[in-house]
This record gives structure tokens, C-alpha cells and sequence, in this order.
């Protein structure tokens, strides 16, 4: 009975052995599966575990993808607006609509992806991509460019000079800190589905902006010595400058150079009123005036001069914002306003 009683006693012992071996076989992927959870997939080195590190690059991320998104939706709800102040920064003016619609799209979707923790490095990269970009091309032409404003966001002046280049380092650190202290980005099929959603509120925002532009009621009259002078008889083109402005003049030099197809120019001062006259005398363009500015700018929405209207019988059939040397030679050459 004893050698009975001391093999069953050997047998169990046995068994709770093997079942304390199974136990810790499973406590360790249980365990392991709990430290990814913690420390967010370590071992692929993504994440440092101090805390604060993981504070900062979030703080880092959610702050600029504010001011980006802010920066491109207001870019993509008003491009025409934006393609006003982007001709004012030496771009050609041909690539000025498609480069304010190109920008609001990326700064919405660097804003978006660096939000979003598992798009964060994306985010990060493409952010500082385009942040260099910007700092390169205001650094190229920075003589040119130097006490212009920079149109980044909207109600925000931002002047192009030693502080525009300080901020924006100071970006790019926020996004590379943003990047290096987050986790390794996952999702890619996610993440082309958000960029594909931004085209798309870019196309039909760009469409209601086109079709809000083509409706606008011209009025019916302005005054010209004093007298009504139809604005829906025949073609105009409404010419917008300030008399003191050096780019107002060398667009009137230019347009003064251009031979005309049965079309009166309007000119509008919207400063300086007085010397109207004495501008289109210097700069030899033929154009009446009308002091009516105000009646004119609450139906056409622009930012600065020159600023021009193409209008067909009152209707507007083309807006020129931007004026350089290939325009609006080129707008009025394309609708048979000039030769």
C-alpha cells in the first residue's frame, strides 16, 4: 500500500510540474502581447517609452495639423482669392490657380495624416517636404519677395523675412519631432482614401467657386464725367489699380502696347483718385475712368490690384488676377478682346 500511495504521489507531482511548464509557455506571449500594448510594437524601435517624449510629438502634431488644415481648407474654399496672392509672389501666372489648389490639397492632407497617429510619420515626411519647398523657393527669390505678405493663413499677415524663415524652422522641427516620436505608419489603403476624399472637395469647390464667378450680376451703369456709361452694351475691360502701385503701372505700360479689337477699357482707381488722370497719361494706356469703385468691388471680390473684368454685354467672361508679362496679353488675346 505504501509503494501504491508513493507512485500515485510521484504521478501527481509530475502533473502539476507539466502543468506549472504549461503555464508559463502561455504567460509568456500573454505577457509579451501586453507589453505591445504598453510600449506600442517596441520591437521595431517606433516609440521611445518615456512619456514625455510621447506628449511632445503629440502636442507637436495636433498643433500644426490645425494651422494646416486651416491653411489649406481656406486655399481650397477661396482658390481664386488665394491665385491673387500667389501672382503677387513671382509665380507665373498661368500656374497660379493650379499651384493654390495643389497647396490647399497638400497642406490638408499633411495636416490630416500627422493627426491621425498610425498616418503620423507619412504625415511628418510629407510635411516637411513641403515645408522645405516653401522656405527654398521665399529664400530664391527673397529680394523680390522681401515685406510681401505670404498668404499662408487666412486673417494672419505674414510678411516674407527673417522671422517668415524662423517660424517655419520652427515647423519643421515640430513635424520631424511629431515623426520620429511616433509609431511606425500603417493603413496605406486608408490613408489613399482621405487624399482621394480631399480631391474631391477640391473639385467641387473649385466648381461652386467657377460657377458663383460666372453669375455675377454686373451693374447696369457706372458714372463717367459725370455722365451714366453702360457697362452691359458692347465689350469692357474693367481695369482695378492704385495709381501709386509700381506693378498697376508696368501692367497699364504693357496693355497701352496692345492693339485693341473694338473694346473700351474702364479704369477704376481704388486709391488715390486725384491722379488718376496723370497715370493713364504716363503710362499711355486709353481708358476712361470711373470713380465708382466701391459700387464695382462689392460684385468683384479681389485682394489688391491690378485687377481686371472681361464683360460681353454685362457678362463676365474673364477675370484676370494676375498680371505679368504674358498676361492679360493673353487671357484678352484668347477671347478675341485684342490681337
Amino acid at each position: 500500500m505504501a509503494i501504491l500511495q508513493k507512485g500515485h504521489a510521484e504521478q501527481s507531482g509530475a502533473a502539476i510540474l507539466q502543468l506549472g511548464r504549461a503555464r508559463v509557455a502561455l504567460r509568456a506571449p500573454i505577457q509579451w502581447r501586453l507589453m505591445t500594448l504598453v510600449d506600442d510594437n517596441p520591437r521595431d524601435g517606433s516609440l521611445d517609452l518615456v512619456p514625455w517624449k510621447k506628449t511632445v510629438g503629440t502636442v507637436c502634431a495636433v498643433l500644426l495639423a490645425f494651422l494646416f488644415v486651416v491653411s489649406g481648407g481656406w486655399k481650397l474654399a477661396a482658390p481664386f482669392t488665394w491665385a491673387q496672392l500667389v501672382g503677387q509672389l513671382q509665380v507665373p501666372s498661368q500656374w497660379a490657380l493650379p499651384l493654390a489648389i495643389a497647396s490647399g490639397i497638400g497642406e490638408v492632407l499633411c495636416g490630416v495624416l500627422i493627426f491621425v497617429p498610425r498616418f503620423r510619420r507619412w504625415g511628418s515626411l510629407l510635411m516637411s517636404l513641403l515645408l522645405v519647398g516653401f522656405m527654398l523657393y521665399f529664400a530664391i527669390n527673397y529680394n523680390a519677395l522681401v515685406g510681401k505678405d505670404c498668404g499662408c493663413f487666412p486673417l494672419v499677415k505674414r510678411t516674407v523675412g527673417p522671422m517668415f524663415f524662423i517660424v517655419d524652422t520652427l515647423f519643421l522641427i515640430g513635424a520631424i519631432v511629431a515623426g520620429l516620436w511616433s509609431r511606425r505608419a500603417s493603413g496605406l489603403r486608408e490613408a489613399l482614401i482621405v487624399f482621394a476624399a480631399i480631391c474631391v472637395f477640391a473639385a467641387v469647390s473649385f466648381g461652386v467657386n467657377k460657377a458663383r464667378e460666372n453669375s455675377i450680376s454686373t451693374p447696369a451703369t457706372v458714372t463717367v464725367n459725370g455722365q451714366p456709361y453702360s457697362l452691359r452694351q458692347g465689350r469692357i475691360f474693367l481695369f482695378f489699380y492704385d495709381p501709386s502701385c509700381l506693378h498697376c503701372d508696368a501692367a497699364a505700360r504693357r496693355m497701352s502696347k496692345l492693339t485693341w479689337n473694338d473694346t473700351t477699357v474702364v479704369g477704376i482707381p481704388t486709391e488715390s483718385p486725384q491722379w488718376a488722370a496723370s497715370f493713364l497719361h504716363d503710362t499711355g494706356l486709353k481708358a476712361v475712368t470711373t470713380f465708382d469703385v466701391k459700387k464695382l468691388r462689392d460684385v468683384f471680390k479681389f485682394v489688391d490690384p491690378p485687377y481686371g473684368v472681361a464683360l460681353d454685354n454685362g457678362r463676365p467672361k474673364a477675370v484676370i488676377a494676375a498680371f505679368d508679362e504674358s498676361e492679360p496679353a493673353r487671357t484678352l488675346r484668347s477671347i478675341g478682346y485684342v490681337q
